[in-house]
């Protein structure tokens, strides 16, 4: 089985052909292509083979599922014997991707 470690977002995430990953928000629209061309590492059955910081030539393929928001996240500021008491939620975008192919 292939595995490839791809960075987008300031974040790195291993995947393999068929995985559903959560990355932060893309600009692109549901059920468009979208290609990583940044790529760390691939693994497979022949050795693996790592990028200084990225192989040259090695992509990812994937398809846009959707794009959302996360669960509400509360943030909760308080000051003790001041009074000072403050609410705020917050809601990460991000964009559901299916891995198509890896190209290495």
């Amino acid at each position: 089985m292939k595995h490839a470690i791809i960075e987008t977002g300031g974040k790195q995430y291993r995947v393999a052909e068929g995985d559903v990953i959560f990355v932060e928000k893309l600009n692109v629209e549901a059920g468009e292509a979208v290609k990583f061309d940044r790529v760390l590492a691939v693994m497979d059955d022949e050795g693996s083979r790592f990028g200084k910081p990225v192989i040259e030539g090695a992509s990812v393929a994937a398809s846009v599922v959707k794009n959302g928001k996360s669960k509400k996240v509360r943030v909760f500021k308080m000051k003790p014997k001041k009074g000072y008491r403050r609410t705020q939620g917050h809601r990460q975008p991000y964009t559901k991707v299916q891995i198509e192919a890896i190209n290495a």
